[in-house]
């Protein structure tokens, strides 16, 4: 989407997500003033392939992909666990990533990463008990705000008619789960490697990647810049699409 001109924005998704689980408001906003790249990796959604079982793998999909379009170099967003993906691959080819941001992530190792089965379950749970949308829970807090911005968000994301996506195979999201626990329980990376200017968003009430950890990034990673919303859940870039958007915007284009 956007003027196909410059370093394009390649966004990187979170768990079960293909591209139909994009805030279409954030994503058109976002377009504006940038070229931007959403894709399915390997094994989700309409692309075909098996998803791998680890996070490194899902790197290098991730990479075949943004080679497969000869594009040199590229500012990269990762949300959750696309966040952990970003890390691997700026890891595996620091010189294709220009600038880098991470939202609602943690390094490897992370505090309560290795949870994330747990806390999903639990709100599964819940979501069928209470007939709504499992990202009310996981995405959002529980205040009276948080309610309403969770609504709001999930009526943008249900607009799409046309040219709809295909939903994750359980067997894919079964595979994600055990990429995320596996690389929430590996030893801590080295994060002082990351050269690139990076901005880390989160919101204060992160019950998936526990808001701590991107407070961790911000102190590991040299060239940091930390932005946490106040009564903002794992999903705080949906929460503030309009505000995320400019931020996002003047990271880019700052010197």
């Amino acid at each position: 989407m956007g003027e196909e001109k410059g370093i394009p924005l390649v966004l990187l998704t979170h768990l079960s997500a293909t591209l139909d689980n994009w805030d279409p408001l954030l994503i058109n906003t976002l377009a504006e003033n940038h070229w931007v790249i959403v894709f399915d990796n390997v094994g989700v959604g309409l692309s075909d392939g098996k998803a791998p079982k680890t996070i490194k793998e899902m790197a290098d999909g991730a990479l075949e992909f943004i080679h497969g379009l000869n594009i040199e170099q590229v500012d990269l967003l990762g949300l959750s666990m696309g966040g952990m993906i970003a890390q691997e691959l700026v890891a595996k080819e620091p010189l294709l990533v220009r600038k880098l941001i991470l939202v609602g992530t943690g390094p490897r190792g992370g505090d309560g990463i290795s949870e994330v089965t747990k806390v999903t379950n639990k709100d599964f749970l819940r979501s069928i008990l209470t007939r709504k949308d499992i990202k009310t829970y996981l995405f959002f807090t529980e205040t009276e705000n948080g309610r309403i911005k969770a609504a709001e968000f999930l009526e943008r994301i249900n607009t799409r008619s046309l040219a709809k996506d295909k939903n994750i195979r359980f067997s894919s999201y079964q595979n994600q789960l055990t990429a995320i626990n596996r690389w929430g329980k590996e030893k801590s990376a080295d994060l002082s490697t990351i050269s690139q200017q990076t901005l880390i968003v989160n919101g204060d009430h992160d019950r998936m990647v526990p808001t701590v950890n991107s407070y961790d990034l911000a102190k590991r990673i040299a060239k940091s810049t930390l932005k946490i919303y106040p009564d903002a859940g794992h999903g705080s870039l949906f929460q503030f699409p309009i505000d995320f958007s400019q931020i996002v915007s003047e990271f880019i284009y700052a010197k």
